[in-house]
C-alpha cells in the first residue's frame, strides 16, 4: 500500500462517492473510512465496496481526539481527505453549538492527530480539507466567487466551516503542514439524505406531499453532480498544489423555484401523471433566517490548472438522480424510517 488515506465522513452523501471512487480506482491505496454514523451517515451507501481488500470502516467521532490518535497509528495514515461535517443550514440555526463541535473542534482534533503522527516527516503527507462556497456569503447582481473572495459567512453553518478553513491554513502556516482546500457549490445526485431540496422534492412528489419552498423561491444556487465533485476531489488530491484553494462548481445556476418546477415536470412524465399535477403541491413557506440570495462559483482555476470540469449537463444529471431514487425505494424507505441506522449493528457488530 503506497498510501493509507483517512477519508472522514465517508458514509455521508459526498463522502460515499469519494470513498467508492478511491477504493475502485486505486487498489494499491488503503482507504480508511471514518464516520460517526449520525443521522446523515449511511453504510448502505457503500455496500458495493465494503468487501474490498483495500477498504475498511471505522465508526468514530472526530470530536474524540484520543480515538483519532489511535486510528492514525493503527492504520499508518499517510494522508487525510476531510469531509466529515454538520452541513444542514436549518439545523445550524436551531443548534449552532453542534456545528462548532463537529466542524471546528473536530477539524482541529484531526489536524492535531495528523501533526502528531507525521511529526518526523510532515512535508511528506497531505491534509485535504473539503469546504463549501457558503463561506463567501451571498452574491446579488452578477459576479462569481473566486478563490480570493473575502469570507463573509451568514449562517452558523457557514461560520463554522469558515473557521475550520482558517484553522487548516493556520496549521500550514504555523507548523508547515501540507494542506489543500476546496470549496464546492451545492451537490445533487444519488444517496442524498432527503432533507435537502432535490431529494426532498423527489420523495414528496412521489408521495403527493406538499413541496415547501422558502419565500418566493428566488434564491439561486449553482448545482454540481456529486460524482463530478468526487472526480474533482480525486484531481485536487493528486494534482493540487500545496497551500492552494480550488473552487469547484457546476457552472449551473438555478432559482430554487425553477428547480422545483423542473422536478415536478420530470416526475409527472416519469410517473405517468397529468402534466401540472405535481406543481399543485408547491407550498411557499416563511423564508429561512439569514437566507443567502445567490451562490455562484467560478471554477476556472481548477479547470485551467488541473484539467477538471463537469462531465454532465444538468438535464442529464437530474434525470439520473430522479431515476436512482425511483429505482431505490428500499434505500429511501430505510432512510425516511430510520431503519438504515441498524445496518452497522447488523453487519459490523458480530
Amino acid at each position: 500500500m503506497k498510501k493509507s488515506i483517512l477519508i472522514t465522513g465517508g458514509a455521508g452523501f459526498i463522502g460515499c462517492h469519494v470513498v467508492q471512487l478511491f477504493v475502485q480506482n486505486y487498489p494499491h491505496y488503503k482507504i480508511v473510512n471514518l464516520d460517526a454514523l449520525t443521522y446523515a451517515g449511511n453504510l448502505e451507501n457503500l455496500t458495493s465496496i465494503e468487501g474490498a481488500q483495500n477498504y475498511c470502516f471505522e465508526k468514530a467521532d472526530i470530536q474524540d481526539a484520543e480515538i483519532l490518535d489511535e486510528l492514525f497509528e493503527k492504520h499508518g495514515i499517510t494522508d487525510v481527505i476531510h469531509l466529515a461535517a454538520e452541513s444542514h443550514v436549518d439545523r445550524s440555526i436551531t443548534d449552532p453549538l453542534a456545528f462548532v463541535k463537529t466542524n471546528v473542534l473536530g477539524t482541529v482534533n484531526l489536524l492535531n492527530a495528523a501533526k502528531k503522527a507525521w511529526a518526523s516527516d510532515l512535508d511528506q503527507h497531505l491534509f485535504y480539507h473539503v469546504s463549501t462556497d457558503e463561506v463567501y456569503g451571498s452574491l446579488h447582481e452578477g459576479g462569481f466567487f473566486v478563490e480570493s473572495t473575502p469570507y463573509d459567512p451568514q449562517s452558523p453553518y457557514s461560520a463554522s466551516k469558515a473557521a475550520s478553513d482558517h484553522f487548516v491554513r493556520a496549521y500550514a502556516n504555523t507548523y508547515g503542514m501540507r494542506t489543500v482546500i476546496s470549496n464546492c457549490s451545492n451537490n445533487y445526485g444519488p444517496n442524498h439524505f432527503p432533507e435537502k431540496l432535490i431529494p426532498l422534492c423527489i420523495n414528496n412528489i412521489k408521495n403527493m406531499k406538499p413541496l415547501p419552498v422558502y419565500g418566493k423561491g428566488e434564491n439561486i444556487r449553482d448545482w454540481l453532480f456529486v460524482k463530478d465533485h468526487a472526480r474533482a476531489i480525486d484531481t485536487v488530491f493528486h494534482k493540487g498544489k500545496t497551500g492552494e484553494t480550488y473552487n469547484i462548481g457546476g457552472f449551473n445556476e438555478w432559482k430554487n423555484i425553477d428547480i422545483v418546477r423542473l422536478l415536478c415536470k420530470k416526475m409527472d412524465e416519469k410517473l405517468g401523471r397529468e402534466p401540472g399535477t405535481s406543481e399543485k403541491l408547491i407550498t411557499f413557506v416563511k423564508d429561512r433566517a439569514g437566507h443567502d440570495l445567490r451562490y455562484a462559483i467560478d471554477s476556472s482555476k481548477i479547470k485551467n490548472e488541473l484539467g477538471w470540469e463537469p462531465s454532465l449537463q444538468f438535464d442529464e444529471g437530474i434525470d439520473i438522480t430522479i431515476d436512482w431514487y425511483l429505482n431505490n425505494q428500499d434505500w429511501l424507505e430505510h432512510v425516511t424510517s430510520g431503519a438504515y441506522q441498524d445496518y452497522y449493528s447488523e453487519h459490523y457488530e458480530k
